[in-house]
């Protein structure tokens, strides 16, 4: 599979090409907030409802299967955007990217706040994964717009930006939830309206982009007409599965660190939080080096993976605390700098046409990967008798990873691809 991955060329990748949608600093600072913005609301979805959860499970506690069910409350968005995701990036680029993020981030709000009126805990979860449906198109469309926006190193700068911005947000709304649950476990649902204060200032603030009308990526006949390019399948493939795979390794820190420290004895919760943080900041920090490294995306790959394995490695041999903290740190810088990367590698193989769909599979991917995280961390525990030997595999693997694309990226060297990237076109 690494072998499939076609490589993007430093100079298409890392030019610095000035944003294609021309506007003054402050308009752009206000676009650029509004699409991070945008890029948090599926994080809240994920999160803010955890620390109410046990409340949840009291207030239900006489519905049938509520023990399941009440859990699945907070996971089925992310189900729901992996499966939609495709579906939604097929309607961004039929109907366009501003209008469904503005009908996207409405519903969003409408099926969020559902659970403050709805009784049946089935009602609640349907109204969850519609949620998830909202949060697929908004998700897809502020990710595209970005990559409408900008090119080059502006690109890489704010698609880095999105990744720290959603791994900071993970922690403040974690956080808000819980201060907010204290009053009750539907209080922390009001926080979905905030949406509909983003979408009025989306539909003045977010310009309509457009396709270059020279595009090269699609040459007209003599009658001027645009010859359509059939959707670039084998291109996305091998990115879309690594991301698969990615985004098991960007979550694995947060959704089992609190479970490795308690097999190490820890049950302090304010000890397991600082824990979680720390890591949470490393992320961060790894996202933010990835926006200063001026290197395309793909050659960095490996070495990305490499600094994730050991991250791993350390955590599996960790017999302590301290020692566990410094593992996942090392991870967590990885992952910071691995999912932006993942990101601007797929990016840059789509033109305009192209790129609503292609991000929608690469969100899919990536969110899929996040669903299926601990399912496959508890059947590798099952295997090996312990998280920490399921967290030493899957470093196993991905280190496995990086030496496989390191090599193709060896066999690839001073040999040039026949097939040109859209941003070597443009």
């Amino acid at each position: 599979m690494p072998g499939a991955m076609s490589p993007t060329p430093p100079t298409a990748a890392m030019d610095g090409a000035a944003s294609s949608v021309a506007a003054s600093r402050p308009a752009h600072l206000l676009r650029v907030t509004l699409l991070m913005a945008g890029s948090c609301l599926p994080i809240l979805g994920a999160v803010l409802i955890a620390p109410v959860l046990p409340k949840m499970q009291d207030h239900f506690a006489a519905t049938p299967g509520a023990k399941a069910l009440v859990p699945l409350a907070l996971t089925v968005p992310a189900l729901s955007l992996a499966l939609l995701a495709p579906f939604a990036g097929v309607l961004v680029d039929r109907l366009g990217r501003k209008r469904l993020l503005i009908v996207a981030t409405i519903l969003y709000a409408v099926f969020g706040t559902a659970p403050l009126w709805l009784d049946s805990l089935g009602a609640i979860i349907v109204g969850r994964a519609l949620v998830g449906v909202a949060e697929a198109a908004i998700m897809t469309c502020c990710t595209t717009l970005i990559a409408d926006y900008y090119s080059g190193r502006q690109r890489v700068k704010y698609l880095a930006l999105q990744t720290m911005c959603a791994s900071a947000s993970a922690t403040v709304f974690f956080v808000v939830g819980g201060v907010v649950g204290a009053a009750g476990w539907r209080v922390p649902f009001w926080i979905y309206a905030v949406s509909l204060l983003l979408a009025p200032m989306m539909a003045s603030a977010l310009p309509n982009p457009a396709a270059h009308p020279a595009d090269p990526a699609h040459p007209a006949d003599a009658r001027g007409t645009v010859r359509h390019r059939p959707f670039p399948w084998r291109r996305l493939a091998a990115i879309c599965a690594l991301t698969f795979f990615g985004a098991m390794v960007f979550y694995t820190v947060p959704v089992e660190m609190s479970y490795l420290l308690d097999d190490l004895g820890v049950e302090n919760s304010g000890v397991i939080g600082l824990a979680t943080a720390i890591a949470s900041a490393a992320t961060v920090g790894g996202a933010v080096a990835f926006a200063r490294l001026k290197r395309a995306p793909d050659p960095m790959l490996p070495a990305v993976l490499a600094v994730c394995a050991v991250g791993f490695g350390v955590m599996f041999l960790a017999s302590n605390t301290v020692l566990l903290v410094v593992g996942a740190v090392i991870n967590c810088l990885g992952t910071g700098m691995l999912l932006p990367a993942l990101l601007t590698s797929a990016m840059s193989r789509l033109a305009f046409e192209d790129r609503g769909r292609g991000t929608g599979l690469w969100t899919a991917a990536f969110f899929g990967g996040e669903f299926v995280c601990p399912l496959v961390l508890i059947a590798v525990e099952a295997e090996v008798g312990s998280l920490a030997g399921a967290v030493g595999v899957l470093g196993l693997v991905a280190a496995l990873m990086a030496a496989g694309l390191w090599a193709a990226a060896r066999r690839r060297a001073g040999t040039v691809d026949p097939r040109p990237l859209p941003e070597q076109l443009a």
